[in-house]
């Protein structure tokens, strides 16, 4: 069974683009460490996660790094660069677009692959280096492209992975970058809480 994780910088999390077998330090790595130590043999893991990618960039991809892997189970977490590149280079992908676009993706992806299980992440973001500057429109922004995401997961009825409630309450008792250093992408501990909720979502489909 083919997994195939697909992303932005978080899920990319230095991976080789050489070797399928090196996942980055992130997430993906450690569900593979999980699922392939439950279950030898079972699975075949593949990170597609490319740092600063938006939900355009991830589309325009959508051939090769998508539909020619045959993936059985796809994951997807994308949209706080959408956000943050409008920020740092105006160059960012609104809302409305973000869901016409993440539309059209997961329309493409599931008539090429009809089989194929798909999980949606939510995009989440945390006060920190990245984001204090700018905060109030980082925070509203991205909540923006989490309920676009949900609508795309209620539209084609799949798996809709929660994440930004769980951030929030986990730094209610310790500072935020314990979980996001810089208040975007994980260290090893936020990277942790991802997958616990990405396993607890895959063990139900």
């Amino acid at each position: 069974m083919k997994i195939l994780f697909q992303g932005d910088s978080i899920t990319d999390a230095g991976r080789s683009r050489d070797n399928d077998v090196d996942l980055g330090v992130g997430y993906p790595l450690l569900v593979k460490a999980n699922l392939g130590f439950e279950h030898p043999g079972k699975y075949e893991f593949f990170n597609r996660g490319i740092s600063g990618n938006r939900v355009t960039d991830v589309y325009a991809r959508i051939k090769n790094d998508i539909i020619n892997i045959k993936p059985d189970v796809m994951s997807i977490l994308i949209g706080v660069n959408d956000v943050w590149h409008e920020f740092s280079c105006e160059n960012g992908v609104d809302a409305e677009k973000y869901y016409k676009i993440y539309d059209m993706l997961i329309e493409e992806v599931k008539t090429a692959l009809p089989d194929i299980k798909i999980m949606i992440l939510e995009p989440f973001v945390l006060k920190g280096t990245a984001t204090e500057e700018n905060w109030n429109g980082f925070y509203s922004e991205v909540k923006k492209r989490s309920q676009m995401a949900e609508k795309i997961s209620e539209k084609y009825n799949l798996p809709f992975i929660r994440l930004q409630d769980g951030f929030e309450k986990l730094s209610e008792n310790i500072e935020t970058s314990y979980w996001l250093f810089d208040g975007v992408h994980p260290t090893a501990m936020g990277h942790e809480y991802i997958k616990q909720q990405w396993l607890n979502t895959f063990k139900t489909i």
